[in-house]
């Protein structure tokens, strides 16, 4: 177990250059920063020269893979570390000096135990893309396919565990201390982030994803998922069918080549709502560098390391809450808080929906353009604060997802109505799954799951209460009090031992 010592040393070490990129000062000015936090980052930043403009992505690059993709998991909670450091850590890439590829063929003929030329019959030295997880290069199998080969940096498991390992110290700190910190429940934020990337740190669980997310997405067909290439996937090493397409990032390029880009961000919507709304298993790290456009138009995505799931109760809340948003129904909305319990009991259903309203109308239906982000987080932190709203760990990827893939759709079309493009298909959905046919189909579900657990009840009923044996119950006896309580010996019989040892000792010594 790690010493206090050394997860404060390490937090000091990061503080400093947190500090040196202005990104304490936040921290530092926020009145519901706990104290002792506070003083420590007035330690940290110590003698240090604060920019006029803190640049949260450059520290956090600076740390180095593990505080990268702390960075891009901390983008997800602007209710943490503000709006304008959450927009800047969107902006965080995951560019690093690539490993030289010696270590690379190492890695792949060791992961699938074979040589790399029995494996591929060409692959590049120089990687297509090197991140803070991983390095992917272009090869070509020994069928002829072109294909990404996607490979873990050495030594990375090693540096994942050390930075954790003081995230989850200094979360337990922080929640320790009580008051507006704890509500925001950071031991959960780590929790999950932990869960994220040992996702990322085993290729073979990215691999399996990528392939749920393509058979789920067969219906879509405007949205492409990759092929996987299981003979040459490994924990370290990771095969899949070679995309050809543009970049989102290259907006001009897509124009020059013909897309309709409005089409793009339609589909790009519906393939989202499908994945978290329909399946509850859903693409989390949809940014621009993640999506390609095909030449016949089609979206394709990659990169499968951060996924997320819901249930399908969550889901059936979460289609709620979108449809009562975008029809105004906050009353509604504002039930299904309650239902979820994301609201404690003790407050006004009818308070919320006017908190809701205050929040919801100045946006609904507007084009993305004309919606201030920052004023709407604001006004979504004030009434988490207000109704005393925990933190939903279960929900932080899909709040992260939805900025994000609404803000590539916005890139795609400057007046996409993001209300709009959703209503048509979310109406479908809540009329599907909550009408009367669904809502009976549900009911004869649990009822058959329930009586099908009767007989093995019955069975443990018996097993814990069996039937009384041959033997007759004895009489019925009457209670007396006892005047004399048995004597434990033990602690005498303990103490003579260590008496006569430590006697045998002392004459060993003096002789």
């Amino acid at each position: 177990m790690t010493h206090p010592v050394v997860h404060v040393w390490r937090l000091l070490k990061w503080g400093r250059v947190l500090a040196r990129h202005g990104a304490l000062r936040g921290i530092e000015r926020d009145p519901n920063t706990p104290a002792p936090v506070r003083r420590l980052a007035r330690i940290a930043r110590f003698g240090a020269r604060i920019p006029a403009v803190p640049t949260y992505g450059d520290a956090f690059q600076e740390l180095g893979p593990a505080a990268i993709k702390f960075g891009q998991a901390l983008a997800t909670r602007p209710d943490l570390v503000g709006a304008k450091a959450a927009n800047d850590l969107q902006l965080l890439q995951d560019n690093l000096p690539a490993a030289p590829f010696s270590e690379v063929r190492a890695a792949i003929e060791q992961g699938l135990e074979r040589p790399i030329e029995q494996i591929f019959s060409h692959i590049e030295k120089e990687p297509i893309g090197a991140a803070s997880i991983a390095q992917v290069y272009r090869a070509v199998t020994t069928e002829g396919r072109q294909v990404a080969v996607k490979v873990l940096r050495p030594n990375i498991e090693e540096d994942f565990a050390r930075a954790l390992d003081t995230y989850q110290w200094a979360a337990a700190q922080v929640e320790g201390m009580g008051g507006d910190a704890a509500r925001l429940r950071p031991r959960a934020v780590i929790a999950h982030f932990k869960q994220w990337t040992a996702r990322e740190l085993d290729l073979r669980r990215e691999a399996a994803s990528a392939s749920e997310l393509r058979q789920n997405l067969v219906a879509e067909s405007g949205f492409y998922i990759p092929e996987i290439d299981w003979s040459r996937t490994a924990r370290r090493v990771m095969t899949l069918e070679w995309i050809d397409g543009i970049k989102l990032t290259d907006r001009q390029a897509l124009i020059d080549a013909g897309h309709d880009l409005p089409a793009m961000a339609a589909t790009l919507v519906r393939a989202f709502l499908r994945q978290a709304v329909v399946d509850g298993f859903f693409h989390a790290d949809l940014h621009q560098g993640n999506l390609f456009a095909l030449p016949d138009g089609r979206l394709a995505a990659i990169d499968f390391g951060i996924m997320g799931r819901i249930d399908r109760q969550a889901r059936v809340w979460l289609a709620e809450i979108l449809y009562g948003l975008l029809t105004g129904n906050y009353r509604r909305v504002a039930e299904i808080h309650f239902e979820a319990r994301y609201v404690p009991s003790h407050h006004s259903v009818d308070e919320f929906a006017t908190a809701l309203r205050a929040a919801g109308e100045p946006i609904r239906g507007l084009p993305v353009k004309d919606i201030s982000i920052g004023q709407m987080l604001d006004s979504l932190f004030t009434i988490t604060r207000d109704f005393d709203m925990k933190t939903q760990p279960h929900l932080l990827l899909l709040q992260k997802t939805m900025v994000m893939e609404e803000g590539v759709a916005h890139t795609l079309d400057p007046d996409i109505n993001m209300w709009e493009t959703a209503e048509p298909f979310l109406r479908e959905w809540v009329r599907g799954e909550l009408g009367p046919e669904a809502q009976l189909a549900d009911r004869l579900v649990r009822d058959m799951r329930t009586l099908a657990m009767i007989p093995d009840l019955i069975r443990r009923i018996d097993y814990y209460y069996p039937a009384p044996g041959a033997a007759p119950p004895d009489p019925p006896m009457a209670d007396i009090a006892l005047v004399v309580k048995p004597r434990r010996y033990g602690g005498y019989v303990l103490t003579g031992l260590v008496s006569a040892a430590l006697a045998v000792g002392a004459t060993l010594l003096l002789t």
